[in-house]
């Protein structure tokens, strides 16, 4: 065990030894696109924080590098990391069409279910055929299971952020609301809104670290992955995890 921590710190140190080993090299600035879903990312007056950013922010230190954040609705995210103006993105699932423009380096975040969140009896979801008649606000761009993303019969109606589809939920625009369990759970707390969670819903994938195929980040692929091990193992990756499911309610 400790062969393995020493080869991995050696491995996530050298690359921050070549870009700051003397004091004409700058050390490697990484643009992160993202859009602020409390408590994954929270994006406040220029400030970053949130689940995804400090685990992110944990690996950048052991690699040297300095990170800036450029907020953006998700879908303009995934746009800005195929026009290249933005290096990586965080917590993206896995699909075959953002494969064709980024790179998913490392499973860095952990699995959530996907929940259907409601207001009125009527539209509580115990099978996955309820959703059908249903008016269900989805999060733009934003992928949560392969059937309902196919699904072309679902009525589903979009919007940047997960605080505007609760609140269309409240004033009766959508029935339902699709979301991930923590940032669901944070949404109507934050919002004071008495919101119920259907019994159906649909297990979770682990989300990523995915790096933009024409960014110069790509080049430190395994970097990013060997820094990743090595908070894993220091027990720094767990902490933060438990520290923001922590603040999901009950």
């Amino acid at each position: 065990m400790r062969v393995l921590i020493a080869a991995l710190m050696m491995a996530v140190a050298l690359p921050a030894i070549g870009q700051q080993g003397t004091e004409t090299v700058e050390p490697l600035t990484v643009t992160v696109g993202a859009n602020h879903a409390p408590p994954y990312r929270i994006i406040d007056g220029g400030e970053a924080t949130g689940l995804y950013v400090e685990i992110f922010e944990e690996i950048a230190d052991r690699l040297g590098w300095q990170v800036k954040y450029r907020e953006a609705p998700f879908r303009r995210v995934l746009r800005m990391v195929e026009e290249g103006k933005v290096d990586v993105m965080l917590g993206p699932l896995k699909t075959a069409e953002r494969a064709e423009v980024m790179e998913f380096v490392a499973p860095a975040f952990p699995p959530e279910r996907r929940l259907f969140f409601y207001l009125d009896k009527q539209h509580r979801i115990e099978r996955y055929s309820d959703l059908h008649g249903r008016a269900i606000g989805v999060l733009e761009g934003a992928s949560y299971f392969q059937r309902f993303d196919n699904d072309d019969e679902l009525l589903k109606e979009p919007a940047p952020r997960y605080e505007n589809l609760m609140l269309m939920m409240q004033k009766g625009r959508v029935d339902v609301v699709i979301a991930p369990e923590l940032v669901g759970r944070y949404v109507i707390d934050e919002l004071d809104i008495d919101a119920q969670i259907s019994p159906f819903f649909v297990p979770g994938e682990r989300s990523y670290i995915a790096v933009a195929k024409n960014s110069p980040v790509l080049e430190y692929a395994d970097d990013i992955r060997a820094a990743l091990k090595l908070i894993e193992m220091e027990g720094i990756h767990e902490d933060l995890v438990l520290k923001y499911l922590g603040r999901a309610p009950e």
